[in-house]
């Protein structure tokens, strides 16, 4: 028998020992020269072996169930039958199990690659469905809140890009605010923006340069910064060492909670008409009130030390007081007389403060 290139039919003639002996020997020569033919020859052999193996295993188990028959035919079985099976059905039991087993763990290995692959693409695809439906609410939010503005006539942000901000709190709820003077001072307009995210544009009404204060008015009719009065109270003079403090203000895009203690009953360069705070503070906070603990204004932050200096300054309140009494014209204007947070926790006067406390947009051409 020539050898030729069907390595399936060599394999079956090999396993079943139909070669003859010149053909055995020309197949040996072969598989030792050409090694792409003794590849695919020996997976043919390793194939065609465990198939038979296979069909071992199925005639094992059809034997078993034919003698399974056999026992049980009869209404009752009264004894038992022990029987001794011979040595070689154990091995081609054992044969024949050992294939199952090996077939079973390829088939897996095989399949787990598309299991992953199709995994990840489910959990790619759920976390994708849910940016989607994050991204739609979000959208449904911001068109909520431009109909919002519709409906309740409030301005719109200016069109040109913020160039100064800082922090504002009110005076009274009808309109005024004060906040420091170097942050407005250079600017073509001036926004407020509350913590709802609407802008109201904002005058100014009086300044003084000097002390870096500034008052400004919200002038929109029937305008209120919160439901109820101002809940806080100006102290009229300056308070002592050692006072604990906090202040609210905006450095970014959400009010921020900071506290520390009066370190210097002066300011800057011994000013009088300042405190030095032992508090952090960054921009952005310029015109954040300064409070106590029993809910009194004490001052309004103007300015931060060098890198050096890691003290922070305040207005004092008797500045803001003097300045408020010299506006003109200013008889509508009064300050609050009655606290309302003196008796509350520090997380509700912050909750309580954040209405009547607000981020300033200054604009410029």
């Amino acid at each position: 028998m020539p050898i030729n290139n069907n390595t399936w039919e060599l394999a079956e003639a090999y396993l079943a020992g139909s070669l003859q002996q010149s053909d055995l020997n020309e197949l040996k020569a072969r598989l030792a020269a050409d090694t792409d033919f003794a590849g695919e020859f020996n997976e043919n052999v390793n194939l065609i072996r465990s198939m038979e193996g296979n069909g071992k295993q199925k005639r094992f188990r059809a034997m078993l169930r034919d003698i399974h028959e056999k026992q049980t035919v009869g209404k009752t079985i009264k004894k038992g039958i022990n029987m001794v099976l011979p040595a070689h059905f154990w091995r081609t039991a054992a044969v024949a199990a050992t294939v199952a087993i090996l077939t079973s763990t390829i088939t897996i290995w095989s399949l787990r690659p598309s299991i992953q692959e199709n995994q990840s693409k489910y959990n790619n695809i759920s976390r994708e469905v849910k940016d989607l439906r994050k991204a739609q609410a979000q959208q449904q939010a911001t068109q909520n809140q431009l109909i919002q503005k519709v409906n309740k006539n409030l301005p719109a942000p200016p069109p040109s890009d913020v160039k100064y901000t800082g922090t504002g709190f009110a005076l009274t709820n009808d309109g005024y605010f004060a906040t420091a003077y170097h942050v407005i001072s250079d600017g073509d307009s001036v926004y407020i923006q509350n913590r709802d995210g609407d802008y109201f544009k904002a005058f100014l009404v009086d300044f003084n340069a000097k002390t870096d204060l500034a008052i400004l008015k919200v002038e929109k009719k029937g305008f209120r910064f919160g439901k109820g009065e101002v809940p806080y109270t100006f102290t009229a003079g300056k308070v002592g060492l050692g006072a604990n403090i906090y202040t609210l203000g905006y450095p970014k895009d959400e009010i921020a909670y900071n506290e520390g203690y009066i370190s210097g009953k002066n300011g800057f360069q011994g000013n009088d008409q300042q405190y030095t705070l032992a508090l952090p503070a960054g921009h952005g906070q310029s015109g954040s009130p300064v409070i106590d603990e029993k809910g009194n204004v004490l001052g309004l932050l103007t300015a931060v030390g060098s890198q050096n200096e890691a003290n922070t300054y305040a207005v004092s309140s008797k500045a803001l007081i003097d300045l408020l009494h010299t506006i003109p014209n200013a008889n509508s204007l009064h300050l609050p007389k009655s606290n309302q947070l003196g008796r509350m926790s520090r997380e509700n006067q912050i909750e309580k403060m954040q209405a009547y406390t607000f981020s300033v947009k200054v604009y410029k051409k």
